[in-house]
């Protein structure tokens, strides 16, 4: 259920985009509040995150009831991602689990999709580090979901340290901070971003070269 943002323009953006370029294209289109709290932070800096949103809606809970199985919302839609997906599990800042861990990152990595974004913990990262996958979480802690939280619904409009989210929309993240860009404006965005880091880069060598900063500014307009 995803949107069909093309393949070609996700790759794109992973080569030659950053977070700050996207959140600065974002001010100018007039969406100001699509950076999520800088809580949200990747496990390995090294990282870039980009894809297509697949959103997951937790509810906390309190109890374990045996004839319900908690996980199953999940593993339908882990089962269900797609190349350039990217996980994107919303537990309303509920830091008692860790939905996300080895198991699914394994999962989702043979599936081809991007990464996972939760705004719960995750579990199980030396290994996740070590296999490569991105991964942005609330923090770190082996909380299991069960007797905690579960997935209510998936692909469902959700809010992810505070930006709201809905499947298709293209999640961005780097060691700078994860940005959510409406999948209704994702082809201008990425057009415009790129001419932007075409200026910076002009910028940055005029900078070297010693000219001052307000002549630059003056002519490229950017900083």
């Amino acid at each position: 259920m995803t949107a069909s943002i093309d393949d070609k323009l996700i790759d794109q953006a992973r080569s030659n985009l950053y977070t700050a370029v996207l959140s600065d294209t974002l001010d100018a289109f007039g969406f100001y509040e699509q950076a999520t709290h800088p809580s949200i932070r990747p496990l390995d800096d090294t990282l870039v995150l980009c894809g297509r949103a697949r959103t997951g809606l937790y509810m906390e809970i309190h109890h374990d009831d045996p004839a319900v199985n908690i996980y199953e919302k999940e593993i339908d839609l882990v089962d269900d991602l797609k190349p350039d997906d990217v996980a994107v599990f919303a537990c309303s800042g509920n830091l008692r689990i860790a939905p996300w861990g080895e198991l699914l990152s394994t999962a989702a990595h043979a599936r081809g999709a991007s990464g996972c974004v939760t705004d719960g913990l995750v579990r199980d990262v030396r290994s996740i580090r070590a296999m490569g996958f991105p991964v942005f979480s609330g923090g770190i802690g082996p909380l299991d979901t069960r007797h905690r939280g579960m997935m209510m619904e998936a692909d469902v409009p959700a809010r992810i340290g505070g930006v709201k989210v809905e499947s298709g929309d293209l999640i961005f993240g780097d060691v700078d901070g994860l940005v959510i860009i409406p999948k209704e404006i994702t082809t201008d965005v990425i057009a415009r971003a790129t001419e932007k880091v075409a200026a910076e880069n002009m910028t940055r060598d005029e900078l070297k070269k010693g000219t001052l900063l307000r002549e630059v500014y003056e002519k490229y307009g950017v900083l």
